[in-house]
């Protein structure tokens, strides 16, 4: 793992420890990557607690109970999308914790609406009463091929989660 990742997943792995924070991902266009920049720090145990990897639709409803509805209105690729995908994740898991990615990481399979590039992120918590939050989620464009499409996707989704890590109350 280069650098940049490897100095991600410690700082990732430091803010859980310090947060007291347990993590689930889910992936669509990043096929686990996120999954194993976290797992990268020795003693990810302690916060990863397990990562789904849904890169079909139907991966996307049976794993983790995004509405076929929301496919079919928004895209697999959408805010909408993204949001179920994290509060899924979590309620498929003991995490407290959840982040989600999907998007069109090229080089074919892009849109006027959604050119390839296009990736959208979700961040979801479970509150001090158990309960799951309304996700954050956000729409970004990433100039590159599809490795650096995904590379970046991976440094974002992370690095907004170290941000909101930092800012809980």
């Amino acid at each position: 793992m280069d650098r940049e990742l490897a100095k991600i997943s410690e700082a990732f792995g430091a803010a859980c420890r310090r947060y007291r924070l347990t993590i689930a991902t889910a992936e669509s266009c990043t096929g686990g990557w996120a999954a194993q920049v976290i797992t990268h720090t020795a003693g990810s145990s302690a916060w990863f607690e397990r990562g789904f990897v849904t890169y079909t639709n139907t991966a996307k409803t049976d794993m983790l109970g995004v509405r076929m509805d929301t496919i079919l209105t928004f895209g697999a690729v959408s805010l909408e999308t993204a949001g179920e995908m994290a509060t899924g994740a979590l309620q498929n898991s003991k995490s407290l914790v959840a982040l989600a990615i999907t998007g069109v990481a090229g080089p074919a399979g892009g849109s006027p609406d959604k050119p390839v590039g296009t990736v959208c992120f979700a961040w979801c918590w479970r509150n001090t009463q158990g309960q799951i939050d309304v996700p954050s989620c956000e729409r970004r464009l990433f100039p590159g091929d599809r490795e650096a499409i995904r590379r970046q996707a991976v440094i974002h989704a992370l690095s907004g989660l170290l941000d909101r890590a930092r800012n809980m109350p």
